[in-house]
């Protein structure tokens, strides 16, 4: 049996009005692929800040590499070997993936940057991690799965002894994951020790070695992954059994068309879409990431401009020139990415939440804070909002619980047409469930639910129909009865097998 490379024993961190971490006991061996599961706010981003040095905790020890450990900083466990590549990413827009990639030790010749050197550097980490870029790209041109593997690729490039993978494949594509897995199989047989978050219950299995729970800011278990099941995962981490990860409800009935879009072509597209979705219908959207999906929705929304095209609600057509049009005409988009599009994380829960509809808090003109904080804790509690108080800063929630407030400023707004891109991503199992029952209430209430997400069984669990995009445009329909997996994979990957005419969107 391998060595423990880190020990925790009895770990406990506090904040004002919560026990983030209790008398947490772990250990992790070296060489293994360690899997950290948990609902948000069970303390799996606080024990990360813990081992990286961002948050001190008021009890317990820490030993590693048979040494006593207590990283006063972040550069200190860098030092020491111990690098995260976070959920939430870490990236200079305006600088180049080159100069991102070894911002903190750039190579130097005759003390200037040597470029042909960092660019060589920088190009043999994306063949690693499998971007076809150039190192010299502006980051801020790129999406959110090229940044989240341009992180991973600055970890690799680190050398580093314990790796920390925080939700590495909430926005990546199958192939990119499977490319991911190679990369942590290849780092774990040069003895690297990995920690892997995930809350994709299904793929812990197929890359972990051990699987510890976390559960209330305490450890609820440690497991080799061959004993042990999925079933018995989720109930060591709501404290109950799910019979169901996912929610359809047949009850709901699709109504008469609500919504259109008409020859809708992106700006620079060579593509033109159109579909139309009903009163209370839940429509999925599938696609490889960079298929066009988000920049659909983008410029549905107005957030990008289009060449030409029509939205219709109620058989109005709607002139919308930017995102403020879009919500007073009663459509909203949750973004993928939260933390730069959809949240102010220095502001308060309440903040966040009314920011969509400040007249309806405002009295003469002013904000009036005791109906800010009434509205915020109405849709907090709906949402089971993990929060000592809607005054907190949604910079210092966890992922998780910062997209349920992305969720509750637009069901403040009470929009008719709800886009949600990627809306569970970071999510955990059980908040997931609770997600889903929000957007049935919706479709029941006669909203229009539009879903874009990579998580193709979620689509499959709860959607009424699923349009796939592929190359620009759109590639396949399919209505649930007509649901299958491996049809709407080939529908993702249409522009790949042209010579396969069972996919095309005219036999869907």
């Amino acid at each position: 049996m391998a060595k423990n490379i880190l020990e925790l024993r009895g770990i406990t961190k506090k904040f004002p009005g919560v026990v983030a971490l209790n008398d947490v006991d772990l250990d992790i061996r070296e060489g293994e692929v360690h899997v950290l599961v948990g609902e948000n706010g069970a303390g799996k981003s606080s024990l990360i800040k813990v081992l990286c040095g961002i948050y001190m905790p008021e009890e317990g020890a820490m030993t590693y590499q048979g040494q006593s450990y207590a990283p006063q900083t972040p550069h200190k466990a860098m030092d020491a070997g111990i690098r995260v590549v976070y959920q939430e990413f870490n990236l200079l827009s305006y600088l180049s993936v080159a100069e991102n990639m070894f911002f903190d030790h750039l190579p130097r010749k005759y003390g200037l940057v040597d470029f042909k050197t960092l660019y060589r550097k920088t190009q043999e980490l994306l063949d690693m991690v499998g971007l076809d870029i150039s190192p010299k790209t502006p980051v801020e041109l790129l999406g959110v799965a090229q940044m989240q593997l341009i992180e991973i690729a600055k970890a690799i490039s680190s050398e580093s002894k314990v790796l920390i993978l925080d939700e590495p494949t909430a926005t990546l594509s199958s192939k990119e994951i499977a490319m991911l897995f190679g990369i942590v199989a290849k780092l774990k047989a040069q003895g690297v020790t990995i920690i892997f978050i995930s809350h994709h219950l299904q793929e812990v299995f197929e890359i972990g070695d051990r699987i510890s729970v976390l559960r209330n800011g305490e450890n609820a278990g440690t497991h080799i992954a061959s004993d042990i099941t999925i079933p018995e995962i989720v109930k060591l981490m709501v404290g109950r059994s799910m019979e169901e990860e996912y929610l359809f409800k047949d009850d709901v009935v699709v109504g008469e068309t609500m919504f259109s879009v008409q020859d809708l072509r992106c700006k620079g597209g060579a593509h033109s879409i159109s579909f139309e979705v009903g009163k209370g219908e839940l429509l999925g959207i599938a696609g490889l990431v960079g298929s066009g999906r988000t920049d659909a929705v983008r410029a549905i929304f107005g957030a990008d401009a289009k060449e030409s095209g029509t939205v219709t609600l109620h058989g109005e057509i709607l002139s919308i020139k930017n995102p403020r049009d879009a919500v007073e005409n009663g459509i909203c988009l949750l973004t993928e990415d939260r933390k730069n599009q959809g949240l102010i994380l220095e502001m308060s829960c309440a903040v966040n939440t009314t920011i969509t509809d400040l007249p309806g808090v405002a009295k003469y003109g002013f904000i009036q804070k005791d109906m800010e904080r009434q509205v915020s804790e109405k849709l907090a509690a709906d949402l089971d909002l993990k929060t000592p108080s809607v005054d907190q800063w949604v910079g210092n929630l966890s992922g998780g619980n910062q997209q349920k407030v992305v969720l509750a400023k637009w069901l403040y707004r009470n929009a008719e047409v709800l886009i949600f891109d990627e809306p569970t991503r970071g999510i955990d199992v059980g908040a997931k469930y609770e997600i889903y029952l929000l957007l049935w209430k919706l479709a029941a209430a006669g909203k229009v639910i539009i879903i874009i997400s990579s998580d193709l069984p979620e689509l499959l669990g709860i959607c009424h129909r699923i349009i796939t995009f592929s190359d620009g445009k759109i590639s396949g329909e399919l209505g649930r009865e007509e649901f299958d997996q491996e049809r709407i994979l080939a529908m993702a990957y249409e522009e790949y097998i042209h010579d396969d005419a069972s996919v095309s969107p005219g036999n869907a």
